[in-house]
């Protein structure tokens, strides 16, 4: 069992919702409206629900460019859609506001979310600037919203950037679960749909032992096998749209697919 909410699920899928731009960004409908961002949304939690994932994580993928720091108004966007949603949920969900580590934790602390995922360690160069996340501004604000039971995933080489620490990565996987209290940690592909790189998924294995790991990006039907030969689990976004494009809505015979492989290595 990874965390509680799983259930006796030894490894986990974690499939993305990806929502709409929100009010403010650049691709942000303003004739379709809030209403529009729902309707998409649920549209997608419904044939990943059908398809048997096993949690959903709300993203503001189409936010871009994107900011290091949540504007108010997307903050309160994002708030509200995942609580439209909510009602229908019927497996555990989390958020994650890119790239916001503490836009992330209020987000779901409010929801009700299970867990938040975000960069919340290291220094980067990335398509934003300079990218230095608070870890202790993230973790403390948690503890003031009452929310020490909200799982917090740590990805550990961020998309988008090149990470400014020479350290190896399984050191710096040690480092985030030593000293910056990580629930799991996440390793990612350089950019969203791109897999990560499976010598690093087992250099933190080596490092951090029996801890939570997840792949957080690029992972599809052809490679799960050798990602759940190391990871716990898994976050998958793009494999599950139609035609494999991350901007494209859920398909859900890729999802019932997919999951059914999944079945045949638990």
């Amino acid at each position: 069992m990874i965390f509680e909410f799983f259930g006796n699920k030894s490894k986990a899928v974690i499939a993305m919702a990806h929502i709409g731009a929100l009010p403010g960004t650049p691709l942000y409908d303003s004739d379709g409206g809030m209403d529009k961002l729902i309707e998409g949304v649920t549209s997608d939690v419904e044939k990943l629900q059908a398809g048997g994932v096993d949690a959903i994580m709300f993203g503001n993928e189409n936010d871009r460019p994107y900011t290091l720091k949540a504007p108010q108004e997307g903050i309160a966007a994002m708030t509200a859609v995942v609580m439209a949603i909510k009602p229908i949920l019927q497996v555990p969900f989390g958020v994650n506001y890119l790239w916001d580590p503490c836009a992330s934790v209020a987000i779901a602390s409010t929801t009700g979310a299970s867990f938040a995922r975000e960069i919340f360690t290291g220094l980067f160069a990335s398509d934003m600037g300079l990218w230095e996340p608070n870890c202790a501004e993230a973790l403390r604000l948690r503890s003031t919203l009452g929310r020490n039971d909200l799982k917090l995933l740590f990805n550990i080489n961020a998309e988008f950037a090149s990470s400014l620490d020479t350290r190896p990565i399984g050191l710096r996987a040690q480092s985030a679960v030593f000293s910056s209290l990580a629930d799991a940690i996440l390793v990612s592909g350089p950019l969203t749909g791109q897999a990560a790189e499976q010598a690093d998924l087992t250099l933190v294995r080596d490092a951090i032992g029996d801890f939570p790991l997840f792949a957080n990006t690029g992972v599809n039907i052809d490679n799960v096998r050798d990602v759940f030969s190391v990871a716990d689990g898994c976050v998958i976004g793009t494999h599950f749209k139609i035609d494999g494009d991350t901007w494209n809505p859920v398909d859900g015979e890729r999802v019932k697919r997919f999951m059914d492989t999944v079945g045949s290595l638990r």
